[in-house]
Parts: structure tokens; C-alpha cells; sequence
């Protein structure tokens, strides 16, 4: 059986070259080379994009090499209130593929609906989304969420929830076909309680699923893989915790950005372990690392982080070595400070990114 990761790699025979990526690292350092593709805002004015998710295969109104896109915050701009999912094609045609009702859900979503960068499109159909939420856009008022699991014609058929999914932030997958495999960080465990002190509960979850056809996706079982994070409240980001996910090409190793700490993490062994790896090893720290958030692989090795403090992209190889940092966004203040979450690259194209300073979905070719 062939086996493809998704939020990781868009082609199979993708790569990430360092001395390239340097290249483009020297070009867009001023953002001059970035292009915006489309709005992510829809009609009922949802804003703050942070998942992101190509679509691999055509079914219903997924489109394959579309991407979707999830929203955090409402139109009030309050965040963990978000309740839309868009679609966007390369060349900026947008849709509404997902507005979903937090009082018509099949199953438990404690809290309600504030849809996070937890995003993914399995090559079944499926779309798997997180919810983290609060009432009136603070940390004080968040709740555990879950994990949304809709059709790819944008209706939601079930939920995962429960005590190991608290706060469902990021996600990636390995999606064999008929089973697939869900890598999510959870970061609100103790988290509200310690009032914005660090407390030292972030998760990695597996969420083990097998899929048939005309069957929602039955999931086996739930792994803790990594544990013990940092995470906090913040006023400005409301929580801050680990984020991003990234497989290597085999599966061998799953990279998380682990934001407080200001380091990439590894868990070894992410599809088969049955217990924690704790906080995993460093792969890489400080330097050009400045609180990354969203994180993607590429089948060369080299993980793409970025970052929440500065609008920077950093380039680091599996090895730890830091080969360049690109500039995305440098609005705000300070520049580019919270505007970074998720991002995809597209061999052949170069890498989409959501931006929430502009609500935009744009490409760094």
C-alpha cells in the first residue's frame, strides 16, 4: 500500500534544498517576491486564518490542489470564535467550503466552535478540523474543543473529544487510504488554570483511524506520544504552547515546534510508539528561532518553521543547522509579531502561508 503524509510534503517527489531556499532567502528578505493569492475572509466575515491544508484528491467539492483554509476568530475579531472553513485555488478563486453550527454537531465539542490550526484533508474525502473555543475571545473562557470530522461537501459527521484532546492546536497526518493516522498538540491542559504562568502539560496526541468507504473514519485508539510542554496563557495570543507538526518522509520522526521553549522538537518513532517521548529531543534552539508556530517538512529533511514573534521563516536541517530565514510578514508591532501559523510547500511552486495581519492566503514562490 502506498502511503502519503499530508501538511508535510504537496507532491511526492517534492525537495527542499537548503542552498536554494538560502537563494530565495536573500531575494525576499524586504517581501518584495511574496504574491497575495486571495482574501480568506468569507462572507460572513470570519477572520485570523490559521490552518492550512492542500487537498490531495478530487471528491465532492474538494477540488485536488485547492487548499482550505480554517478561521479563528468571528467578525467581532474574538478569538477561538471562528466557525468557517474556505477553499481557495491557486489562482485565488475562493468558496465557502464549511460554516459550521456549534448547535447542530453530531456528537461533543465542549465549548463550541473556534476552528484552529488543527487542519487537514485525508485522501478518502475526509476533512479533520480542531476547535479550540471560548465564549468572548479569552483565555479565561476556553474550553477543551475537539476534533471535527466533516465530508467533502463540508457537513460534519462526528466528533473525537475527551480528556486526551484538550485544546486540539495543530495537527498533521499519515493517511495510508483505508487507515490514516492524526499527530495532534493539545495545550490547554492546566494551562487556563495557571492564570499565565508556564505549566508544563502540552500533549502530542495519535489518533489511530481506519476509513472505509461510505463510513465515517472509526477511530481505533488515542496514543499520548510527547508530554510535558510548556505552554501559558497570553494576552495577546491567548495561549502559546506547541504548534506545529511535521513527518519526515518515512515517518520515522515527527517535529514539533515547541513555542515556549523557543526549539524544534523530535519524537522518534511517531507512528508506532505506544508511549511518551516526553518533550522529545532538541533538534534545534534559539538563534533564528523566535516562538515558531507553524512547521512543515520536506522530503529533503529540512523543516520549515515559522515564526510568531517576527515574520520570519527559518530553514533547518534534520541535523539542527539553521541555513537561512526568510522574511513573510513585517506588519504589526512589533513586524510581523502573531501573523504566522500555517503553511504548505508545493514542489515546483514554492510555499502557501497564512497570513492573520492581512487574512490572506499567499505564496512565497
Amino acid at each position: 500500500m502506498k502511503l502519503s503524509h499530508l501538511k508535510i510534503w504537496a507532491c511526492a517527489a517534492s525537495l527542499i534544498i537548503a542552498g536554494a531556499v538560502m537563494a530565495q532567502a536573500q531575494a525576499n528578505t524586504d517581501g518584495t517576491h511574496i504574491s497575495v493569492v486571495a482574501s480568506t475572509v468569507p462572507t460572513n466575515g470570519d477572520i485570523n486564518p490559521y490552518g492550512i491544508a492542500r487537498i490531495p484528491k478530487t471528491s465532492g467539492a474538494l477540488l485536488a490542489g485547492n487548499f482550505l483554509i480554517s478561521n479563528f476568530n468571528s467578525s467581532a475579531n474574538l478569538q477561538g470564535t471562528g466557525t468557517t472553513i474556505v477553499q481557495i485555488s491557486p489562482s485565488g478563486i475562493t468558496s465557502l467550503f464549511a460554516h459550521i453550527d456549534a448547535n447542530n454537531l453530531p456528537g461533543p465539542c465542549p465549548g463550541g466552535i473556534g476552528l484552529t490550526t488543527a487542519l487537514v484533508v485525508l485522501q478518502s474525502g475526509w476533512v479533520i478540523v480542531g476547535s479550540l473555543p471560548t465564549s468572548d475571545g479569552t483565555a479565561a473562557t476556553a474550553q477543551a474543543g475537539c476534533l471535527l470530522v466533516l465530508d467533502s461537501h463540508g457537513n460534519v459527521w462526528e466528533t473525537f473529544y475527551g480528556s486526551l484532546i484538550n485544546g486540539p492546536w495543530d495537527m498533521t497526518a499519515w493517511d495510508g487510504g483505508s487507515t490514516a493516522n492524526l499527530f495532534v498538540t493539545n495545550v490547554l491542559n492546566g494551562t487556563v488554570a495557571g492564570g499565565g504562568k508556564v505549566v508544563n502539560g502540552g500533549t502530542v496526541t495519535r489518533l489511530s483511524l481506519n476509513i472505509t468507504p461510505g463510513s465515517a473514519p472509526a477511530l481505533q485508539s488515542i496514543t499520548v506520544i510527547g508530554s510535558g510542554f510548556p505552554e501559558r496563557t497570553d494576552p495577546a495570543a491567548m495561549v502559546i504552547g506547541p504548534t506545529g507538526l511535521g513527518l519526515d518522509a518515512h515517518g520515522n520522526t515527527l517535529y514539533v515546534a515547541d513555542s515556549v521553549s523557543n526549539r524544534i522538537a523530535a519524537i522518534p518513532n511517531p507512528l508506532f510508539r505506544t508511549t511518551s517521548a516526553g518533550i522529545g529531543a532538541t533538534v534545534s534552539e534559539g538563534g533564528n528561532l523566535n516562538d515558531p508556530l507553524g512547521l512543515t517538512v520536506g522530503p529533503a529533511g529540512n523543516i520549515l518553521a515559522a515564526n510568531g514573534n517576527n515574520g520570519f521563516l527559518v530553514v533547518v536541517t534534520p541535523g539542527g543547522v539553521q541555513t537561512g530565514k526568510i522574511l513573510l510578514d513585517n506588519t504589526g508591532n512589533p513586524p510581523g509579531a502573531g501573523a504566522l501559523f500555517g503553511l504548505v510547500y508545493v514542489r515546483g511552486t514554492g510555499i502557501y502561508y497564512v497570513d492573520d495581519a492581512t487574512n490572506t492566503l499567499n505564496l512565497l514562490p
